[in-house]
């Protein structure tokens, strides 16, 4: 990997030149451009993850967004993507031509997209500049903590999505509440995630992302890798439909000091169990930088 393409891949800012919420990404689970859109500009989120990149620390300043420019930037960014302007930015300008294709719209950002008010507007928006633009192999993404799915108007937006080549990629990260309440510090219940996961799943195939971690120098017990791919099982088990399975580790400047990646060998053993426990669902592997 040259050095060009690891600044890429490890660097994930949320601005872009001038834009509010729109912004390029050269994805490893995507393997391709990644064009965010951060709905959460206030930093504002439901989780507050130990190991997010997200600074939190620094009170954040309350913005609406501003679905009109949010528009603007997405049409533009993408625009400049599809001529080639875009990879002539110094950031991207080593980039392998092989990642060059536009392979995703990901609602992301600073916080839990599903929060924004208005998340099935933008998705809606999505879909348009999408059809306009000629681009209906471009995924919808949402990148989510999964922590409110059941909520209709959460429900309606992923229906959106999934009739327009979405996917939901939402977080998994424990395997028993304990743990999860370490690493997520968030009111929202273990049992709600997991009932959640249950409830998409039963409706769409969706992808599992977990990020597993030292936390002072402790990686996870095993008895929590088996309650994780427990959890897992009983989706399957369920009639749910599991698309596939990211086992990745810290790859930025985590949230706490105490946090730090695992090595290839237990990302490897982590996701060689989930294999085991798993009918012939993928599991894709990301190691630390």
């Amino acid at each position: 990997m040259n050095n060009a393409l690891k600044r890429a891949i490890t660097s994930h800012p949320r601005v872009f030149e001038k834009n509010r919420y729109v912004y390029p990404v050269i994805s490893r689970r995507s393997q391709g451009l990644s064009v965010g859109v951060n709905l959460n500009p206030d930093k504002i989120c439901n989780f507050d993850c130990i190991y997010c990149q997200v600074d939190r620390t620094v009170a954040p300043q309350y913005r609406d967004v501003d679905l009109t420019r949010l528009e603007t930037e997405l049409r533009a960014l993408i625009e400049d993507a599809q001529s080639g302007v875009l990879f002539n930015h110094p950031t991207f300008s080593d980039i392998p031509d092989a990642l060059k294709r536009i392979n995703d719209i990901a609602f992301s950002g600073d916080g839990e997209p599903t929060t924004y008010p208005q998340f099935g507007n933008v998705v809606q928006l999505a879909t348009q500049i999408k059809t306009d633009l000629n681009l209906p192999d471009v995924k919808l993404v949402v990148i989510t903590n999964a922590t409110r799915f059941h909520r209709p108007n959460v429900l309606e937006a992923l229906e959106d999505m999934h009739q327009n080549n979405g996917e939901i990629w939402a977080k998994l990260d424990a395997g028993t509440a304990e743990y999860y309440d370490t690493v997520e510090r968030t009111k929202v219940s273990f049992d709600q995630v997991v009932q959640n996961l249950h409830l998409a799943a039963q409706k769409w195939p969706i992808v599992i992302q977990s990020l597993f971690m030292r936390i002072n120098d402790e990686p996870p017990s095993k008895t929590e890798i088996e309650a994780y791919c427990n959890v897992l099982s009983d989706i399957q088990q369920k009639n749910g439909s599991l698309k596939g399975i990211q086992v990745y580790t810290v790859a930025r400047q985590p949230a706490e000091s105490f946090v730090a990646p695992l090595s290839n060998e237990e990302v490897d053993h982590i996701a060689n169990q989930v294999k085991q426990t798993l009918n012939n669902v993928p599991v894709d592997v990301y190691y630390g930088a």
